[in-house]
């Protein structure tokens, strides 16, 4: 089975798809070695290990969409994406969806945020009109070769104009064509089932840590209803954690074995290289090259 037709299948099926936001080609691999079926490639994640900048769109169509084909080329799972506003208006739209596309992502979430945009779980969003949002939703379905890429439509409306506004937008998004429908920050677990009643079509549910939207078990989102959950701060926020820990073990007292004993985290470097498909390049190495 293709990889697009494999998370539309994922994304229908009655059991929720838990969907964990890689935002490089290790941390995607890490997802993959610890056997979830599809991976998400997170904007803000990206944003961060491409520019060490914040989620307020100053990545570009170029690096997104180069970045999003070498995070494909290290797994053999779906990957679906981030594509913020499209970077642009309907045309640009256009070319990003291609461009993803080509790059081997599955599917991806369109907003309704202006260009350039900034995180969803942050204050101080601006929204285009519903009819720009519904222009750029066609031209992203003109522009999908592959019927069964999926288009996720995403309103920011809920913190700046409230639930009912978001719903109301949701439901245009829908009828326009998108295979399935996020609703950005709403601000309880009531407001999310809200948005399930109300809401026609496949659901996204977004779980960040520290947003607006309190953490909700897998178990719980999927009792409501949701199709498909995605963590798209969760693992480089434990990477940049780790990390500034492991620095001030080592600027403090010369070493980092410290820190490894206190927490007890272990990873060999034979598990790690294993990670990185060591062994398969190792085979490809050994088989093709003459000397």
């Amino acid at each position: 089975m293709k990889k697009s037709a494999r998370m539309k299948e994922l994304l229908l099926d009655k059991k929720i798809a838990v969907v964990p936001s890689a935002y490089d080609g290790l941390s995607a691999r890490v997802i993959q070695h610890c056997g979830f079926d599809a991976l998400h490639l997170t904007g803000a994640g990206s944003s961060a290990c491409l520019l060490g900048a914040a989620d307020m769109g100053v990545a570009t169509i170029s690096e997104m969409s180069t970045h999003a084909k070498n995070v494909v080329l290290a797994v053999d799972v779906p990957v679906i994406a981030d594509v913020d506003t499209g970077f642009g208006n309907a045309l640009n739209v256009y070319r990003s969806i291609q461009e993803y596309e080509r790059a081997g992502i599955v599917g991806c979430h369109l907003e309704d945020q202006v260009t350039p945009k900034r995180c969803g779980h942050l204050d101080g969003k601006q929204l285009i009109s519903v009819d720009e949002m519904v222009g750029k939703i066609e031209a992203a379905m003109a522009a999908r070769t592959d019927p069964d890429f999926i288009l996720i439509a995403r309103t920011d409306a809920r913190t700046g104009e409230g639930l009912d506004e978001a719903i109301r937008r949701a439901n245009i998004y829908q009828e326009a064509g998108a295979d399935c429908i996020f609703v950005e920050s709403p601000k309880s677990a009531d407001e999310m089932r809200e948005v399930r009643k109300r809401v026609k079509g496949p659901l996204l549910a977004n779980m960040v840590e520290g947003g607006k939207t309190p953490p909700i078990k897998t178990q719980d989102l999927e009792e409501m209803g949701y199709n498909i959950v995605i963590y798209p701060v969760t693992g480089w926020m434990g990477a940049a954690v780790t990390m500034r820990e492991l620095m001030k073990e080592l600027r403090a007292t010369g070493t980092t074995q410290g820190f490894w004993e206190r927490t007890n985290l272990k990873m060999s470097f034979k598990e790690l290289f294993d990670i990185l498909g060591y062994q398969k390049f190792s085979e490809i190495e050994q088989k093709y090259i003459r000397q």
